[in-house]
């Protein structure tokens, strides 16, 4: 299991980017969270076996139709909280 922070820049606010985080996330098996950032850009929490993780880093390329991904940057972070389900959290 790994855990990944990914930072996902273009017009990721306000085309269901998050919604359809969640949908894709959980049908991979992943555990986390996603959330918009207020500098424009969304950034998620994704856990799980590195293939599934390497999978939504991929997706998340490319978005939900009505996005448009200018990049998608990924780094590990500790696995030190606890994550269940996939969620949609608050803009911090």
């Amino acid at each position: 299991m790994i855990r990944r922070r990914l930072r996902i820049t273009g017009r990721v606010q306000g085309v269901f980017y998050r919604k359809w985080m969640v949908g894709e996330a959980t049908a991979l098996g992943l555990t986390g969270w996603v959330r918009n950032r207020a500098d424009g850009s969304v950034e998620a929490i994704v856990d799980g076996p590195p293939d599934a993780v390497a999978e939504i880093v991929r997706r998340a390329a490319d978005g939900p139709p009505a996005a448009r991904v200018d990049e998608v940057s990924a780094e590990d972070v500790d696995r030190d909280e606890v994550l269940t389900g996939f969620e949609m959290r608050p803009t911090p």
